[in-house]
Order: C-alpha cells, then structure tokens, then sequence
C-alpha cells in the first residue's frame, strides 16, 4: 500500500504539483484570513479583560459626599468589583515656552492635568501597565499615564505648577480605563488640593450604555443628587482607542471571509478531483489484489503528502506574510496600549485544518470506488457517463455556433459537481476584485477630500525646541505671509488643550483667523463658524458625547471659562477635537498667538521659491510643504490590493486544475477528435470556452455580489469611526468600469486555462493510444 501510494505521488507529478500548488496557496490565504479575523475580534476587549478595567470611572464631589459613603456603594447589588475611593486633583499646567530654555520647567505639558492619589499600580479594578520607571512612593514624585512606547520626555523631567510643590517623573504607566491623566502618592494628593473623589466600578451586567447607567445609578443611589460631577463609561474608551482599528476591520472581515470559502472551496475541488480522475487506476489496483479499504487508503495517502506539504510551507509563508499586513492596518492606534499580534492557534489550526480538509474532500469520491467492482471503476474512469455532457453538446451542436465552441459549452456539463465548485471559485475571485476596486474608489474619493487645500504651511519658530524665535509679531507675519507674490488666501490657526467641563476632561480645539478656502473638510450639518462663542465639531465628537446643533458647551484655559455653541458638524474629524474662531481665543487667552499659517497659492506658483521667501524673510518661520498622502488612504488599497491578488490567485489555480483534470479524463476524446481532422488550435479554443462561459456567469454573479459587499462594508467602516458619510464615497459604480469588472470572471477562467488548455493541444494521438 505504502509503495503503490509512493508510486502514485512520483507518477502523477503534475497532479501531485497542482495539489501542493493550491494547498500552498488557500493555507497562506487561511492564515491571513484567519489572522485577519482573531484581530477583529476586539483586541480591546482582550487587553481589557488583562486590565481588570473600569466600567465606569466616576468623580464625586468631597465636599458633598464622604469617602465612607463611597465605599458602601461598592457593596451594592450589581457591582462586580470596585477600587477606591481615591483623591483627584486637577492641576493646570502653564505653558512654559520661556521658561524651558533654562531647564527650570518642563517643556512637554501644558493644560489642564487629572491626578490621582493611589498607594500601587495594582488593584481588583484598573490594574494599570507600569511600563517604565517605578510607581509614585515618596513627595514629590508623579507618575504619567503614557502608552507603551516612546514617552513624551524622559523619566527626572520636572513639572512646576503655581501653588504646589514640583513634581518629578518617575514612571510611565497606561490605564486602559483612562481614569487619570497621571498618579502620586495618597499622602503627596493632599498638597495639591483635591477636590473630588474617584471610585472605580466593574458592574455585572455592562454590554450597552444603558446598562452602565442603571448601574451606577443603583450604586449610587441614596447618595446627594448633586454629589456626583462626572462618570466616564468604558465603552466611549472603547471608541476612541479603537475608532482607526474599527474602520478596518469590517473590510479585512470581509477579506477573511472571502479567503476561507475560497481556499476551501479550491482545496475540496482539487483533491476530489484528483481522486475521480484516478477512477480507473483505483480499479487496476483493485484487479491486483488490493482490498477496498487500501484502495481507499492508497489515495488518501497520494493527497495528504503533497497536502501536507503545502500546508507546511503556506502556513509559513501565511505567517510572515500576515504580520507586516496586521501591522500596517492597525497602525492606526494612536495609543501602543493595544497590542495586535498573530496568535498561534492561527497557524496550529491552518497547518493541522488543511491537510484535514484535504483528506475530507478526497474520502468522499474514494468511498465511492470503494463500492465500485475492478470492471467499473475503470469503465467510469474511461470517459464521464453518457447522458451529462453529451446530451448538451448534441443540442449545441446542432446551432450555427463552431464546432469547438459548441462542444466547449458541454464541457462543464459533463462534470457538474466540479464545474460548480470551479464556478463558485471565479464568483469569489471576482467578488474579491470587485470589492477590491469599489474600495479603492472610496477611498481615492476620501483621501482627496481630506486632503490639504493649502501648498505651504507656515510653522512660527519655538526656541525650546533649539528653533529660531520669529522676528514678527502675530499680526505681521500673517501681513508678511499675504505679502509674498503667490498667495491668495491665508489663515492663522493655534492648536491648544482645553477643559472640557461638560466631559471632565481634556479636548483639542484649533482656533482658526483669516480665510477658510485654505481648511479641508465638509459641513455636512449647520454652517461655518462665524464669530465669538461658536465652534464647529466632528461627526464623531456629537455622536461619542449624545449632542447635536445648537447644544453649548464650556471651554476653560487655566481660570477663564467661554460657553459656545454648536453651529457646524464636519463630516470627519477626531473625537476629541473642535474648531473654534480666533474672538473665542482672544476671550479665554489674550496673549495666544498663532503658531501655524496656512497658505493657498496661485495656480503654478512655485511652492519651494515661496518658502524660500517666506525663510529669507523672517528666519524665525518654518515653512514647509504639506502632507498629501494619507496614510490610511495608502494602508487600505495596498493591503486590498494584495489580499485581492492573493484571492484571484488561488481562483485562477482552481480552473487551472479543473482543465488539467478534464483534459486527463477526456485524453481518449481528443485523440479522436484530433483524428478526424481537430487541430491543436481548436483544442484550445474549445478548452477555453469550456471556462471562458464560467467565467462570464462568475463575472456577472462575482460583480452583483462585490456591490452589495461594497454597499454595506463602507457605511460599516465610516459607523465605526462615527463618520457621516458623503454620497460621493459610495456612489462609485459606473457603467464602462462595471463591464471591464464582469470581465475579470473571464480572464481569471482564462488564465487559469492556458497553459493546461495548450498542454492538450500538444497531444499526439499515438501517445494516447498507446497509454490505452
């Protein structure tokens, strides 16, 4: 048995080659779709559950509540597991541009800074990641909330705030929860003045928003209505930390998908294949003796060793190919708290799975010639049965249509189980293309409409940083920059934290003066800004906060508080961030200057000989050509592109071994066609046909289903980042572009077809003959 299985793998080398080819393929393609697919099921929840994270991270007020008051809420029905209560002060940071020259003051913070007094870094809730340094023990120390990576200054940086002693770095630590901006010792929080209390709760029942605050409303309850002055649920965390992450995963899920049925589908169809074409060497086997049960086993052998070694080598392959593509689509995390990797189980399932999905899809034809006498089983291995192919080919050749094409028609009809599994896999190819394509548009149509609409921006000088100080005011450098021949619109805008009252926390507002033809962005709701105390906001900031136009908020800068309102929604936007005009900055910082200039410039002027300008003018300028490549935009077509090739890759070695078997099954038929007058050309043509018509009914039914894939994967992406999303974005279809796409069945039938379709043309009748 071992021997004839030997022989049977030496032998049938291309056979043997087609199964490694495939298997290779679909098992690399498995393990990126696999990868693929443990990534997108929440790396946050993972890292989360690791952290013993909050629910909910809730601030009282001390004076109105006391800490035994507090702690009697943690043994309340429904709360899981509590830390607290802890002090929380919030210290303001002064900018210290000035200062910072002489290594007396930091030169990395500025605003608004939660602190919290806790004893370790250790606890039931919020067990938080000391990555560098050590934990805040003694006066004077403090420790950041930094994520993993590369800090913001090195550990011994100092932080001198007015009215409280200075604090030294001592280490970095991250808090999925995000419960505080930074920690000290509980006997260093009382020097600086605490004047709320945090507790942090883990709830039994914490799936939605809703059941958050029924939560902490039952914890709570019995407490002065007024006690409580801010809580943070986990889940608006989740958003933000996983909103660029999320935007990927429904198109990489659907990638995956398309991977898994795609593989299994080709790898099913070449092994049981391979297994019917060998219907009549099953039957020599058994008129020499060989049981039923060695049959069997002789060709589950001849499949699993070059299975197995495909599934070896893809899943390496998979492996180092699915890494740089996991790190190049998540890279969006703008914090290194969520680490994605490639988990192992990945590769075990993909290198123990394949080689099992091989031997499934060869035991069923091989328990068919199980039950086949020695006398059948190399009849049937003969020709197919009459009746399935011939019926058609009969009806079709009695049109107007060649004879070589006529009877390339009834091909597939001879083997209507393996033609509708090679059908199905062009249907997936071309699904994957279409999708591929529909996504490209998207995308190119994203990536120009936040694209920057200035050619030069203009950075002001800052001498903590080793630069050169402007030489001109705020007001004369926007002069100077009007000046310059080339410019035509300029704005002055200053990017600064702010506190957020409503959220008890920390935003970025952009303060913009001057012109707004040189700002991208769509005003999808409302209007534009147009003076003091109004601000425009993000699609993504009034969904994460419930709010909507008209709604006011408080903005504070050390002690100066401004209310604005909402009168604008930007179709896209971080979370976390507001435009605001220049009176709402006069306002709440009188002496704030600008520290960037955007500049749009006359068509064909020169952007280098204007920044020249610009740097001869005033040294203390920095100007400097913008960015017009997106780097999302970029991660998301390169990745499609590949995962697209890959996919049409394995479709197209799919019909190749569909034709290589039906040209190995049909040898005795081309013979006799060749005999009576066939050419090798026509072989071709008529081995082409036999794919070209599959692939015109995959094309249609691959591109119907790309659409719809298309329609409901990019709303999913632009929900996930809470995107209001433009027509324009998904409106991509065009008539021209839809037939080149239904045209991809075709050439992927074809492809895949050429060289074994060729190979049959090369057939001398004598060399049948004699193998018969």
């Amino acid at each position: 048995m071992w021997r004839a299985s030997r022989a049977a793998v030496r032998r049938r080398r291309l056979q043997t080659i087609v199964i490694a080819l495939v298997v290779f393929c679909s098992s690399a393609a498995i393990v990126v779709a696999l990868g693929l697919l443990d990534a997108a099921s929440a790396p946050f929840d993972r890292t989360f559950a690791e952290q013993r994270g909050a629910h909910v991270v809730a601030s009282f007020d001390s004076a109105q509540v006391s800490q035994t008051q507090l702690t009697q809420t943690t043994r309340r029905p429904g709360v899981e597991a509590a830390a607290g209560p802890f002090a929380r002060a919030v210290l303001t940071i002064p900018d210290t541009r000035e200062k910072a020259a002489s290594g007396q003051a930091t030169d990395f913070l500025s605003g608004p800074l939660t602190v919290v007094g806790r004893a370790d870094p250790a606890g039931s809730v919020d067990r938080l990641n000391l990555w560098s340094g050590r934990w805040a023990t003694a006066p004077g120390e403090i420790v950041l909330n930094e994520p993993p990576g590369v800090p913001n200054a090195p550990l011994g940086s100092r932080l001198e705030v007015p009215g409280v002693p200075p604090l030294t770095v001592v280490g970095f630590a991250s808090s999925l929860s995000g419960s505080a901006d930074a920690w000290v010792s509980p006997e260093q929080i009382a020097a600086l003045h605490p004047t709320a209390t945090q507790m942090l709760y883990r709830f039994t029942r914490s799936a939605t928003d809703s059941q958050l605050r029924a939560a902490l409303a039952e914890a709570t309850a019995g407490l002065p209505s007024q006690a409580l002055l801010a809580s943070q649920p986990y889940l608006s965390v989740k958003q933000d930390l996983s909103r660029v992450a999320n935007a990927y995963l429904p198109y990489l899920a659907a990638f995956a998908i398309l991977g898994l049925m795609v593989s299994v589908l080709i790898v099913a169809n070449v092994v049981s294949g391979a297994v019917v074409a060998g219907f009549r060497h099953i039957g020599v086997l058994k008129a020499l003796g060989f049981t039923p049960n060695q049959v069997v086993a002789v060709y589950l052998v001849m499949v699993l060793v070059p299975g197995a070694v495909g599934a070896i080598l893809g899943t390496a392959v998979g492996d180092v190919a699915a890494r740089p593509l996991l790190h190049m689509v998540f890279s969006g995390f703008r914090s290194g708290m969520l680490t994605v990797e490639l988990s192992p189980w990945v590769d075990i399932v993909t290198v123990l799975g394949t080689p099992m999905v091989v031997v499934l899809a060869a035991l069923a034809p091989a328990l068919r010639a199980h039950r086949l006498s020695a006398v059948r089983a190399i009849s049937a291995g003969s020709a197919p049965r009459t009746g399935r192919g011939l019926r058609v080919q009969r009806r079709l050749s009695g049109t107007s249509l060649p004879r070589p094409l006529s009877l390339g028609l009834g091909l597939p009809f001879a083997r209507p189980g393996r033609t509708v599994m090679t059908l199905a896999a062009v249907v997936m190819g071309v699904t994957a293309v279409t999708f591929a394509t529909g996504l490209t548009a998207t995308m190119t149509v994203y990536g120009d409409m936040t694209k920057p609409r200035s050619q030069s921006d203009v950075y002001v000088g800052q001498p903590r940083f080793g630069e050169t100080a402007r030489t001109h005011d705020d007001a004369a450098t926007e002069a100077l920059l009007r000046s310059l021949p080339g410019a035509v619109h300029v704005t002055a805008n200053a990017w600064i934290d702010v506190g957020l009252v409503e959220d008890n926390k920390n935003i970025m507002c952009q303060f913009l003066r001057g012109d707004t033809e040189t700002h991208p962005g769509t005003i999808v709701e409302g209007r534009w800004m147009q003076g003091r105390g109004e601000v425009v906001a993000p699609t993504s900031f009034l969904r994460k906060r419930g709010l909507k136009l008209g709604d006011q908020l408080t903005l504070t800068i050390g002690d100066r508080r401004e209310t604005v309102t909402i009168v604008g929604a930007d179709w896209t936007g971080d979370p976390d961030l507001v435009q605001a005009s220049w009176p709402t900055l006069t306002a709440l910082a009188p002496e704030q200057a600008a520290s960037q200039y955007y500049v749009q410039l006359a068509a064909g002027t020169d952007a280098g000989a204007y920044n020249a300008a610009v740097r001869a003018a005033d040294p203390g300028l920095y100007p400097r050509l913008p960015d017009q490549q997106n780097n999302d935009v970029v991660a998301i077509v390169t990745s499609a592109t590949a995962l697209t090739l890959l996919l049409a890759t394995v479709a197209a070695l799919g019909v190749f071994n569909t034709v290589v078997l039906n040209t190995r099954e049909r040898r005795r038929d081309l013979a006799m066609l060749k005999s009576i007058g066939m050419t090798p050309r026509q072989v071709i043509v008529m081995m082409l046909t036999s794919m070209a018509a599959l692939g015109v009914v995959g094309g249609l039914l691959g591109v119907s289903i790309g659409i719809v894939a298309h329609r409901l994967t990019v709303p999913a992406m632009t929900d996930a980042v809470a995107f209001t999303l433009p027509a324009s974005m998904i409106d991509v279809w065009h008539a021209p572009g839809l037939a080149l796409l239904a045209l991809a069945g075709v050439a992927i039938a074809i492809l895949g077809a050429f060289v074994p379709a060729r190979s049959a043309a090369r057939l001398t009748i004598a060399e049948v003959l004699h193998n018969e």
